[in-house]
């Protein structure tokens, strides 16, 4: 952006967090109810912010003094100079800072200070103590807002209460945070990283193949670039070049469906276009959405659960939605009961045929990658890895000393929380349909071994509508759902109209 504004430098993540916590007080606090959910819900999406912060902190020393070890190692070694270095501890930790905005591969001179005071002090402090606290800490939060959802369909009660600002200045302020963040993502050509994302975990193959796209550098370098961020630009391969072109293309492909998404569904599901382009500004103006705009992984999942929510009323196109985000990171998967139990007395034939197409055509597609076997790619496209064997990958905070196995009793926490929303409530309606599903991908983050905690955009769009929705106990399958374009009642509709009809 320094192209077109004049002077203008992208602010630090801290400045960020203080700026956007203001800015999301003055524009969606209920001054005149102080006691209201909706102001718990602000002050729980505002204390998600610190959290990262530390976790990035820590991050950040922890490659200080890992660059200064290797650094050490090299001088001794001659022939270090001459050969490519082999995957190592470093390499993965700077291909999970780089995506780690603003915090992560800064200049060693900070402060006047040098990389053995660097290394000395983040020696001191401990950086895998920073992140550990700092995953400690978002968990904590993220508790809080698995307990808000779980609770959201016993409160029947829904008040409107629109943000303090017109739809208007709201489009405008969403607007120009959206081409900010757009732009920074596609300016970031000099800052693409050579080593890849978090290649270890499971998921599809595409998703592990893109490299991640920092977007908020500090450093004084030319265009806020550090200096090994242009080293690894200038050695990037035709291959390379390509992969960072398509993952940038994604991610702007992916926030853009997800601010559309959530403006639809506010137009077309609550009948209040003002509540829709607010959570859509909200969504944009939170410091996490500003850090990890360039992370595919995070995004596109969440793009398409958004979607299989708009689509709630075709479960033929809800379930491709769905197919594809659990085919692409398998987590998602775990919404299967709650889905086909909202669509069990109407839809659930059409849906489950859907999600198991998608399935089918993303596994057939894996036979043509010959990187693997087929079973291997089958065994991390759908997760099932052993949690104590396949630990050596770990990454965020089952990296940090825990022993994998306690992984285990919290995996089956997680699956009976999945089964639990089958059943309760027993009636399901698009508002428990949203809350439920957001609150599932909550709870996955507490198992997540390859940086749970850090994948708020996967649970962030979903709870922005369970805060902002209003009663839609009305919307249940039997009354909305279309399946062959009839309702219940032999009423026949278009497809056009049942998308418009906003009840």
């Amino acid at each position: 952006m320094g192209e077109i504004l004049l002077y203008y430098r992208r602010p630090d993540p801290t400045t960020w967090v203080y700026l956007s916590s203001f800015l999301t007080i003055g524009l969606y606090f209920v001054f005149h109810r102080f006691w209201s959910i909706r102001n718990l819900d602000i002050l729980l999406l505002i204390l998600l912010a610190p959290g990262l912060l530390i976790v990035h902190e820590g991050y950040r020393r922890q490659l200080i003094q890992s660059e200064t070890m290797a650094s050490s190692n090299q001088s001794s070694t001659t022939s270090a100079e001459s050969t490519d270095p082999p995957f190592s501890d470093i390499d993965m930790i700077k291909a999970y800072a780089s995506t780690l905005p603003a915090l992560a591969l800064m200049q060693a001179e900070r402060n006047g200070a040098t990389v053995e005071e660097e290394a000395a002090e983040a020696t001191k402090l401990g950086p895998r103590d920073i992140q550990r606290w700092g995953f400690i800490y978002l968990f904590i939060v993220e508790a809080f807002l698995l307990v808000r959802l779980m609770l959201d369909p016993l409160m029947v009660r829904r008040p409107l209460l629109d943000p303090n600002l017109t739809s208007g200045g709201l489009t405008f302020i969403g607007i120009s945070l959206f081409i900010f963040m757009m732009a920074n993502v596609v300016t970031s050509d000099s800052r693409i990283q050579i080593t890849q994302g978090p290649a270890l975990g499971p998921g599809y193959p595409m998703i592990n193949m893109l490299p991640a796209i920092p977007t908020r550098p500090v450093s004084e370098a030319p265009g806020g670039a550090s200096d090994y961020e242009m080293l690894a630009a200038s050695e990037l391969t035709p291959s390379q070049t390509r992969l960072a072109t398509i993952a940038k293309a994604l991610a702007i492909a992916a926030h853009l469906a997800i601010v559309t998404g959530i403006v639809l569904i506010g137009n077309r599901h609550f009948a209040n276009i003002r509540a829709g382009v607010g959570c859509a500004t909200l969504y944009l103006m939170l410091p996490y959405t500003a850090q990890m705009t360039g992370r595919v992984d995070h995004a596109l999942p969440a793009a398409l659960l958004l979607w299989a929510v708009l689509s709630y009323r075709r479960p033929l196109i809800a379930g491709i939605f769905l197919g594809l985000a659990g085919g692409l990171v398998y987590y998602p998967l775990f919404l299967l009961p709650l889905w086909f139990s909202f669509y069990w007395q109407r839809g659930a034939k059409q849906f489950g045929i859907s999600v198991i197409a998608v399935l089918a055509l993303l596994m057939v597609a894996l036979s043509f990658d010959d990187t693997a076997s087929l079973t291997e790619h089958l065994r991390r496209m759908f997760g099932l890895l052993n949690p104590n064997r396949d630990s050596i990958g770990l990454q965020g905070f089952w990296s940090l000393g825990w022993e994998p196995i306690w992984r285990l009793p919290v995996i089956v926490a997680f699956v009976i929380l999945s089964v639990f929303f089958a059943i309760w409530p027993a009636q399901k309606n698009l508002g428990t349909l949203i809350s439920g599903s957001a609150a599932l991908m909550v709870a996955a983050q507490f198992w997540h071994g390859y940086g749970g905690g850090l994948y708020i955009a996967w649970f962030l769009p979903l709870l922005l509508l369970a805060v902002f929705r209003p009663n839609l106990q009305d919307r249940i399958a039997t009354k909305v759902v279309m399946t062959g374009g009839r309702r219940l009642g032999g009423k026949t509709t278009s497809t056009v109209a049942g998308f418009a009809a906003g009840t």
